[in-house]
């Protein structure tokens, strides 16, 4: 993510800043990638902290329009966890923004997204023809952890849910292209496979022993559309990382430059180098202060190449280039 200049001022400005450091009230302009110190604000600015602008006065910005359903306010903590959820769905949106996903000139569907605060009853994260359902208790973070840990895995994050679930959503947009579905099954397997009895197998048997070779996480060896969806959130993970890492203006020797952007570069191979190298380092300057790692996955031959097919048609898809 870019670090932003101040428009009325000196200084920068945060993706998720609503005022400069003087209480000057700012909004992000998507379409600009720059923030304003002007209105129409999002019609959800008072209700849950958004900080984009609005196409007139009192509607709602680009990303909360793609809402349909918002959580039971009368549940407990439902507004701040839709609060947090929404800001990580504006940071994702406008991280594949980049690639022209989502925006004016992208001619296909937009995310359709249901937001559910659960009562006694968990609420099952997925997506279906378009629509994402997200559970914004995953916003709370003990929640969260206790799930991650009972799942053994390494990295849970509302941010991640928002990567996984949208990238089945794009799957399901490439998919309407004839030139998709060959190529995606001879990368990734074949999805018309059962679902339901593969996610069966999945937690009943666990994953194959050697699946660390073949997929970046255990739950990517589930089914073909699970190693899709993982994998693209991880191709994201690892951009937007590195983008950020360069827009804070730190160096590495594997950065091109200072000018260098992550999200402009053809070489898929090139991209996943800088960008684990820079990972690597990170987890090691984490553990100084005892925190967990910033990217805890291990990329194997075969990850880099399903990153590099994600990456080919993420950077192309959006458009039908």
């Amino acid at each position: 993510m870019r670090v932003f200049a101040n428009p009325v001022g000196s200084g920068s400005l945060w993706f998720d800043n609503l005022a400069t450091a003087d209480g000057t009230p700012v909004a992000y302009d998507p379409q600009a990638r720059a923030f304003l110190p002007m209105p129409p604000f999002c019609a959800n600015r008072d209700v849950i902290g958004c900080n984009w602008i609005a196409p007139e006065q009192g509607a709602f910005c680009r990303a909360c329009a793609m809402t349909a359903l918002a959580p039971d306010p009368s549940i407990a903590n439902a507004i701040p966890n839709w609060a947090q959820t929404e800001a990580s769905k504006r940071w994702v949106i406008d991280n594949l923004g980049r690639w022209h996903w989502f925006r004016p000139e992208d001619p296909g569907a937009r995310p359709v997204f249901h937001m559910l605060a659960e009562g006694p009853t968990p609420v099952p994260m997925g997506h279906a023809q378009g629509v994402v359902t997200i559970s914004v208790a995953e916003a709370d973070p003990v929640l969260r952890t206790t799930r991650r840990e009972a799942l053994e895995e390494p990295y849970r994050t509302m941010i991640g849910h928002m990567r996984h679930e949208i990238a089945h959503m794009l799957w399901w947009r490439l998919s309407l292209r004839e030139d998709f579905l060959d190529a995606f099954r001879a990368m990734f397997g074949d999805e018309r496979i059962s679902y339901p009895g593969a996610l069966q197998h999945h937690y009943e048997n666990g994953p194959p022993q050697d699946w660390k070779k073949f997929y970046l996480t255990s739950y990517a060896s589930a089914h073909p559309h699970e190693d899709w969806a993982e994998t693209a959130a991880h191709l994201l993970h690892l951009t937007d990382l590195t983008d950020s890492f360069v827009a804070s203006g730190l160096t590495s020797p594997e950065v091109p430059g200072p000018n260098w952007d992550p999200y402009s570069e053809p070489d898929a191979q090139r991209l996943i180098h800088i960008a684990a190298s820079i990972a690597m380092g990170v987890n090691h300057v984490n553990r100084s202060m005892g925190l967990s790692d910033l990217y805890p996955f291990v990329l194997s031959d075969f990850a880099r190449h399903k990153l590099a097919f994600v990456h080919d048609w993420l950077r192309r898809g959006a458009q039908g280039l």
